[in-house]
């Protein structure tokens, strides 16, 4: 089954998603609900991201290629880590499927990184990894947009995995899923960049969730990013961006230059 979240009329509402239509229903997927209205066509809806978490958590080197990458990119030897350590993300920095991704006036060097994202349905705490994908309501697609650059020169991941619009997610949930099975490919502009095993991880999903309920609670619409594998190209405006995970869908996103905006202040835009 797939969850989406539509807006409608201003408001932002739950659905079943078709192949071809979107199905509204009364409540959430994370506790009950049932169908309340008729099927709206999927090209006529307005997809908004499929859940606004509580938290948001991040598994940032989980794939080896990757890790070697960095690692090459930065001069050093590669250390694969022998523990998942899951960094967080910014809520405010999400944007649904088809919105795009505004890159700041000075950004220079802005990535893609193609990724899983798990979808905690019920609370967890002190969860065996034995049991840990009992906690996930589904899976959905995230893109983890990042700025080499200020990654390299801040002391922190505060802007460049986190400004406004880096983390595009969706298109929806869905949660009959076989991990095995699945494959990540990104394409730019229409044009593969990357294609893996999605499953292919250091730590898996089960590891990840028992690791982070061994000292935090999880609950119903937190997230999990799962990492990204080997090596990204740059990104521009005016470019179309395309994870895509089988059997889950594809997020789609178009890049967009920003404008600067310094010197207004909230003041300037209490009175607008």
């Amino acid at each position: 089954m797939r969850f989406a979240r539509f807006i409608q009329q201003g408001r932002s509402s739950y659905a079943i998603a078709g192949d071809d239509t979107i199905t509204p229903i009364d409540g959430t997927p994370f506790g009950t609900w049932q169908p309340s209205g008729s099927p709206i066509p999927l090209g006529q809806a307005r997809l908004d991201v499929p859940v606004v978490p509580a938290n948001f958590y991040a598994i940032g080197l989980n794939y080896a290629g990757h890790v070697q990458e960095r690692a090459r990119l930065g001069g050093a030897a590669a250390q694969l880590p022998t523990r998942p350590e899951p960094g967080y993300r910014s809520v405010n920095a999400l944007v649904a499927h088809g919105q795009p991704i505004v890159l700041p006036a000075d950004t220079t060097t802005v990535q893609y990184e193609g990724e899983l994202v798990v979808v905690i349905g019920r609370r967890a705490k002190h969860v065996r990894e034995s049991e840990a994908l009992q906690c996930v309501l589904g899976y959905t697609i995230g893109n983890d947009i990042s700025e080499r650059n200020w990654q390299k020169i801040d002391r922190s991941f505060w802007r460049c995995k986190n400004s406004d619009t880096f983390k595009p997610m969706g298109p929806w949930i869905e949660t009959e899923v076989d991990l095995d099975a699945l494959r990540t490919s990104v394409r730019v502009n229409g044009r593969t960049q990357i294609e893996f095993a999605t499953n292919d991880m250091i730590f898996g999903v089960a590891r990840c969730i028992a690791a982070i309920t061994e000292y935090i609670t999880l609950h119903p619409g937190d997230v999990i990013w799962m990492g990204t594998e080997g090596a990204s190209t740059d990104l521009h405006p005016g470019d179309v961006v395309e994870v895509e995970i089988s059997s889950i869908g594809t997020l789609r996103n178009p890049v967009v230059a920003g404008t600067s905006q310094r010197g207004s202040s909230v003041a300037d835009h209490a009175t607008q």
